[in-house]
């Protein structure tokens, strides 16, 4: 006790408690559990996008135009876009982020794990190579679905007529791309539960995905001004041309929309899966609650045993 205890009695302990009062252990547990979960969303977020940047990038190095030079799906502003201005101000909401329902009903983390847990990284795989994919059938689409699939000459250097389709599925792309990381942003507010359905006990079953929402008004706001964002970089002129490598898109719109959607059906199949995984894990035998409990404090159980006898 830090109040009422004895300078020798605090030399010899392992923890002082200040205020007296044992609920603060179970509060400092808590706070330091949801850090750490804010710590794995924020690389995971990070992370995710740097894949799916990375794979559309390197698969686009196989569109090849008329002179034999790649064409690139994302040109190097929008990518640096993303990371730096988009990506920023979310990845620091979600450091903000409140402590989960369960979150002292979880096993302790292993300490030589760390962060990177094997889940972490099968979804930083699993998001980034789905939002890689529906980048690539975006670019694919406008380029050779509903566009001529001419692949013009140094359309990665500057606009002409002939580059004109390339850049409208350049553009696409990048918007397709931003968007999926505003989502996953969002997504990432809970590793496992649904986007819809965070708060398992509300009863507010339609509208409970709106309150979580605008619960963490920093990641709000920094979601909405990445939406916003973007049209400039699309529509006023010089900026979109010089600059990012892109133009002004209008049909394209609806590619953006379907595949935001399929994005957000693909993260929730993937949280479904895991769901069911993580429940089936704790239901078998060695997963136990009681025998959890022997494992973690079977050292410390049997010294006080000894101790007893």
């Amino acid at each position: 006790m830090g109040q009422a205890g004895s300078d020798v009695a605090k030399d010899a302990s392992g923890i002082v408690l200040t205020d007296d009062n044992f609920a603060s252990i179970l509060n400092a547990i808590e706070e330091g559990r949801r850090m750490f979960d804010n710590i794995q969303k924020f690389i995971l977020h990070l992370l995710a996008e740097n894949i799916a940047q990375a794979c559309t990038l390197l698969i686009g190095l196989a569109f090849k135009d008329s002179s034999g030079l790649s064409v690139f799906p994302l040109a190097p502003v929008e990518i640096l876009w993303v990371i730096m201005i988009t990506s920023g101000a979310p990845d620091m909401g979600l450091g903000m982020e409140v402590a989960a329902p369960d979150i002292l009903q979880r096993p302790p983390q292993s300490l030589k794990r760390g962060v990177f847990t094997l889940e972490v990284m099968f979804d930083m795989l699993v998001y980034g190579l789905w939002m890689a994919a529906l980048c690539l059938c975006a670019f694919l689409l406008v380029l050779f679905g509903f566009g001529t699939g001419d692949l013009g000459v140094n359309c990665n250097d500057a606009y002409s007529e002939r580059c004109d389709n390339v850049f409208r599925a350049r553009a696409t792309t990048f918007v397709c791309l931003t968007w999926f990381a505003l989502f996953l942003a969002w997504e990432m507010i809970d590793l496992r539960r649904s986007f819809f359905r965070m708060q398992p006990g509300s009863k507010k079953y339609l509208t409970q995905w709106m309150h979580d929402v605008w619960r963490n008004k920093f990641l709000f706001w920094s979601v909405v001004a990445g939406f916003v964002t973007i049209f400039p970089t699309l529509y006023i002129p010089v900026i979109n041309h010089a600059v990012f490598k892109h133009t002004g898109i209008s049909w394209e719109w609806g590619i953006v929309f379907v595949e935001s959607m399929l994005f957000f059906a693909g993260v929730e199949c993937w949280k479904w899966a895991k769901r069911i995984f993580f429940r089936r894990r704790a239901a078998s035998p060695g997963m136990r609650e009681d025998v959890m409990k022997t494992k973690s404090l079977g050292p410390y159980l049997g010294s006080k045993e000894k101790e007893e006898v």
